[in-house]
């Protein structure tokens, strides 16, 4: 649907924008032009002067010239911040609790992660690259009309092991490096009980310290590894994964309740929208199957949540 939208927003724009230059460079002088014509032509006649209101009629335009002239503007800023610097989105499942809800609107940044146009997303600017522990939203490479938002756990040439609901990561080598990383296991603390939003039964709260940053995440105690559905590679372990150049490996917070790269493999940095951000609005939509309002109008504002910096 974004994609969708991307494409209409810019065809809207170029049609506006074409009607704004004819109008200012052709259209506009041409109805002055006819305008002082007529004066002319009134005076050569010795008919009455044209008044103020017959003047201005001539070189009004059109309404439909007026309303592209008038929204150019507007929808080519739009069009800019909403390609360049940030663009909403809308959480729709709690794959990524606690830290996003289902209901949080975010605020995405499109610029950290390089430049590309908006709609065949080539990268004309490269300004950067997701880092361990960022949440990113990308194209889900198996559908790409599809927005996802995940954790990046893994850098091209990590690896990463997933196992018993412990995550280990071996960096990749770089020159930098005096000898090449082991594997270091994610150290995860126990907060407790999950009580927060759309808590359910068994949920336990961790927090994560990965590689310098820390993050809450969350494990179902009823719920064991699906690791048969695990996305297989070759050369590797069943629930090992070794991420490929240019590509990411990315994981939700809610672990037992998301459907990440453990199950369809890496995330291609051609893929990569931009980095989630802040919590903008969060509405809760807490309505009784019975409710005979429609299930997307929100029941209350998450106050709590606005501002929240992810």
């Amino acid at each position: 649907m974004a994609v969708y939208f991307s494409i209409i927003l810019v065809m809207i724009t170029v049609l506006t924008g074409i009607v704004w230059f004819a109008d200012k460079f052709y259209l506009a002088p041409q109805r002055k032009l006819k305008a002082v014509a007529a004066q002319l032509s009134a005076k050569e006649s010795c008919a009455a002067e044209l008044t103020p209101q017959a003047i201005a009629t001539l070189t009004e335009p059109s309404p439909l010239v007026d309303t592209a002239v008038q929204i150019f503007p507007v929808i080519a800023f739009v069009l800019i911040l909403r390609s360049f610097i940030y663009e909403p989105f809308q959480i729709p499942s709690g794959s990524m609790m606690p830290t996003l809800l289902d209901g949080d609107f975010i605020l995405v940044n499109k610029f950290n992660y390089g430049l590309r146009d908006p709609v065949v997303r080539h990268k004309f600017i490269e300004n950067g690259l997701p880092e361990h522990g960022d949440v990113v939203v990308f194209k889900y490479p198996q559908d790409p009309r599809v927005d996802y938002i995940k954790r990046v756990i893994g850098l091209p040439g990590d690896r990463i092991i997933y196992r018993n609901k412990s995550l280990y990561i071996k960096r990749a080598c770089t020159e930098a490096d005096d000898k090449c990383p082991e594997f270091e296991q994610i150290q995860q603390n126990l907060v407790g009980k999950y009580e927060g939003p759309d808590a359910e039964f068994g949920m336990n709260e961790f927090e994560s310290k990965m590689l310098n940053k820390s993050h809450q995440l969350l494990n179902d105690s009823h719920t064991s590894p699906r690791v048969s559905h695990y996305f297989q590679q070759s050369g590797t372990a069943t629930d090992e994964f070794l991420v490929p150049a240019k590509h990411y490996f990315v994981m939700g917070d809610n672990r037992d309740n998301s459907l990440d790269g453990r199950f369809w493999g890496f995330v291609p940095e051609d893929n990569l929208v931009g980095e989630a951000v802040a919590i903008w609005m969060s509405f809760d939509f807490d309505r009784s199957e019975d409710s005979f309002l429609p299930h997307w109008l929100p029941t209350g504002v998450r106050f709590n949540r606005i501002g929240a910096i992810i």
